[in-house]
């Protein structure tokens, strides 16, 4: 799996606009698998530490913390916070893994009764329209990193960036 720090070393321009779309607001949305295997959104707020890992919290009991404790699969969307999306959108998937020892909850400030994942990243995908071209750019842990640009509903042109 990979960590926060080790996806910004593999793409540092990517990982640069999914921080700033993540840090930008507060709320973002979450989905997880309920035992039934559909999905389930919720709010959640996300935390980028110094550590080079990206974490998410939960009150304790909340279903969204169930399902991750279950099955760690997650998708977490940015909220865009501005009506025409003006800042791009960005996503990121991947594994979310509970973090229980309590010396490493206090290290991090974590006050109990909650629940703290780390999130391991394996896809980022950020996408934007500038000059009337729909970029995206996407990286996916063991591929490549590359940008998809499509100018004024044309053809589709696709670049390798890493």
């Amino acid at each position: 799996m990979t960590t926060w720090q080790t996806f910004a070393a593999a793409a540092p321009s990517l990982a640069d606009h999914v921080h700033r779309r993540f840090t930008a607001g507060e709320s973002h949305v979450l989905a997880t698998l309920r035992r039934d295997g559909s999905p389930r959104v919720s709010g959640s707020e996300v935390d980028f530490r110094d550590d080079g890992r990206l974490y998410i919290g939960s009150m304790l009991g909340a279903l969204k913390a169930r399902d991750l404790r279950r099955d760690g699969r997650f998708a977490l969307h940015a909220y865009p916070g501005i009506e025409d999306g003006g800042e791009g959108d960005a996503k990121l998937a991947g594994v979310a893994a509970e973090i229980t020892e309590a010396d490493v909850l206090a290290r991090l400030g974590v006050e109990a009764p909650s629940h703290l994942f780390h999130l391991d990243i394996q896809e980022a995908v950020y996408t934007w329209v500038a000059d009337n071209t729909l970029f995206i750019e996407s990286w996916h842990d063991g591929g490549a990193w590359v940008r998809f640009a499509r100018p004024d509903n044309g053809p589709v042109e696709k670049t390798v960036l890493g």
